[in-house]
């Protein structure tokens, strides 16, 4: 295979790679944007990315912008990429976010104006008519001064004033999903994009013959940083196609990838698992999955038996079971800290519950009934450090020992914008004793065997019970399978406390056919969670589809879950035949 052309050898920013690449490939492909998810398509070359981008800095520059935040509000398109890159060529820093959804609170927009200052909004005029009657719910989003991109003549490009900027400069603001109402942006610089680019780089074993396929919202780290970025910098192309395409037809990723022969494509643990759900026996046949070499899946646990079944399903098609990559990362990082070696097998440790609750990772070799299957995060890339810490001691864990994972390298940014509080307590982290760090604190807990990360859950969602730990995801995924009428992906197990106890808590969203009732649901999720896991499900609140809190790449909000509970906000839907008229009251 062909060694990724490198235009210059040691570029400082996303800029001169754009520059570089637009006056050498000036005609090469750069992105195809499939606007309908499938045949209608939108091809950029460097050069005409480069024009777009030039006229729109031109137009930033002439309002003095240089140094100022800018928010981004697009769908996942062609216009988007070419904003972002018109904020990076005017010396602005673009604030990528969506744009706000039909009937939903303006309040993590007001948020994220707020805390970045941004003065200024780019977007399209289709998306300000869209929205433009909302934005009397919201003075601050309103006051900003609104710029259509679409309406800005590409003959401005010719009045850029070119400036370059340096690998530590601020390059983007990334809002992270978060597990609460308060998002926090994490100021990415372009030495940290471009560090964790060679990284994926490496991992993915990308060359020129390689085109990279995603679906993933483009304001959303591994969407902007995997799918958007990565191509431009090895110099091949990218596919990018809608959101909303994949979640109405999940078949139309898959024909996407065989149609486009990419290399490289994935997503979140639940997409493989939507793929199995929605696309039927007789629609494999038009599917060849044979070109997809890397298959990646992180940003949510990867469930050992959703690969495995996505394997066997679509071998048929083509599909390599060595494919799957499955690594591990997080916005603070820029995106990706581990991985596992191009082509290698899926490594799944099985490692004894009982233990795990006890923070202890004891490996077993049967699949007894209490194993717990870990699929691994391989291991963490180059010039990187990571180590497992005992979040009460500060101290480093022993091998198979489950703690914080604490990471530092050139990918780790330099903290929260205007945040200072927050940017301490997350990336200053030092051990106790010997003053290593600073660290960063992911958050996470996991452990190392061998090497290889393994990821069990958060440190902040762990429900503790009669001093043992449990993952609320496990329960979560046990609540699920207890009755067909419970939707996928979407429950939350966390804990409050009541007259001084501890209580848990189910919330999970349920289909309203008329066929179920909530004391048959409610039965079967109390008795599952008590067969598994010995444990008292205290309360189960089942709501309608779309009402659990979750975040904009679609991760369970549980802390929002768990305040809105209290707060007695969580809106109850009654499905027994004689309790229709409580039907909508709230949860206390």
């Amino acid at each position: 295979m062909k060694p990724t052309t490198s235009l210059t050898p040691d570029p400082s920013s996303l800029v001169e790679i754009l520059r570089t690449r637009a006056l050498h490939q000036p005609d090469r492909l750069a992105y195809i944007f499939l606007l309908d998810g499938e045949k209608n398509e939108h091809r950029l070359t460097y050069a005409e990315l480069d024009l777009k981008a030039r006229a729109v800095a031109a137009y930033l520059e002439s309002l003095d912008a240089q140094g100022q935040r800018v928010l981004l509000i697009y769908d996942s398109g062609w216009e988007f990429v070419a904003a972002f890159f018109g904020c990076l060529y005017a010396g602005a820093v673009p604030v990528p976010t969506h744009k706000p959804r039909p009937n939903r609170s303006l309040l993590r927009l007001q948020s994220i104006v707020t805390n970045s200052q941004a003065h200024v909004a780019l977007t399209t005029s289709a998306i300000l008519t869209k929205i433009s009657d909302r934005l009397s719910e919201a003075a601050n989003v309103r006051g900003m001064r609104w710029v259509l991109s679409d309406t800005i003549p590409t003959d401005l490009a010719g009045d850029w004033r070119e400036t370059l900027p340096r690998g530590d400069d601020l390059a983007f603001i990334q809002y992270t999903s978060g597990s609460t109402a308060e998002p926090r942006g994490v100021m990415i610089s372009h030495q940290n994009i471009l560090h964790n680019e060679r990284m994926i780089q490496l991992a993915f074993e990308h060359n020129e013959d390689s085109i990279a396929l995603g679906w993933l919202p483009l304001f959303h780290d591994m969407g902007l940083i995997g799918k958007t970025f990565q191509p431009l910098y090895g110099g091949f192309p990218g596919v990018l196609m809608p959101p909303l395409s994949f979640l109405q037809k999940p078949l139309c990723w898959l024909q996407a990838i065989s149609k486009y022969r990419a290399t490289t494509s994935g997503a979140p643990n639940f997409a493989y698992d939507f793929c199995l759900r929605r696309i039927q026996p007789n629609q494999l046949e038009s599917l060849d999955l044979s070109s997809w070499r890397v298959a990646f899946c992180g940003s949510e646990p990867n469930r050992a038996e959703t690969l495995e079944k996505f394997a066997l399903t679509f071998a048929a098609c083509g599909f390599k079971p060595e494919a799957f990559y499955p690594c591990y990362g997080l916005a603070e990082a820029t995106l990706i800290v581990s991985g596992g070696r191009h082509a290698d097998p899926l490594h799944i440790g099985l490692y004894r519950e009982e233990e795990l609750k006890k923070k202890r990772a004891v490996k077993v070799n049967s699949h007894e009934r209490d194993v717990r299957r870990i699929v691994s995060c391989g291991k963490i890339l180059d010039e990187q450090r990571a180590i497992i810490v005992d979040p009460d001691s500060l101290s480093v864990c022993r091998e198979r020992e489950i703690g914080e994972l604490w990471i530092s390298g050139a990918s780790v940014s330099r903290g929260y914008w205007n945040k200072p509080e927050k940017t301490a307590a997350t990336f200053g982290a030092y051990l106790n004793g010997d003053g290593d760090g600073p660290y960063l604190r992911t958050g996470d807990l996991g452990f190392f065997d061998d090497g290889d990360l393994f990821i069990t859950g958060r440190l902040k969602d762990l429900i503790i019970i009669r001093g043992q730990n449990f993952s609320p995801e496990e329960i979560e995924l046990v609540a699920q399978a207890s009755h067909v009428s419970l939707q996928y992906h979407s429950s939350a197990a966390f804990m409050v406390e009541e007259n001084q106890e501890q209580r848990l808590i189910v919330a999970h969203e349920v289909s309203t056919r008329p066929d179920f009732n909530d004391l048959e649901i409610v039965g079967a999720i109390r008795e599952a969670i008590v067969d598994r896991f010995d444990l008292r499900v205290d309360d189960v609140v089942l709501l309608r589809a779309g009402d659990l809190p979750k975040t904009s790449s679609g991760k369970i909000q549980r802390h929002v879950c768990q305040n809105d509970y209290l707060l007695g906000t969580l809106r109850r839907v009654s499905l027994h035949p004689q309790r229709h008229l409580n039907d909508g009251q709230v949860s206390k």
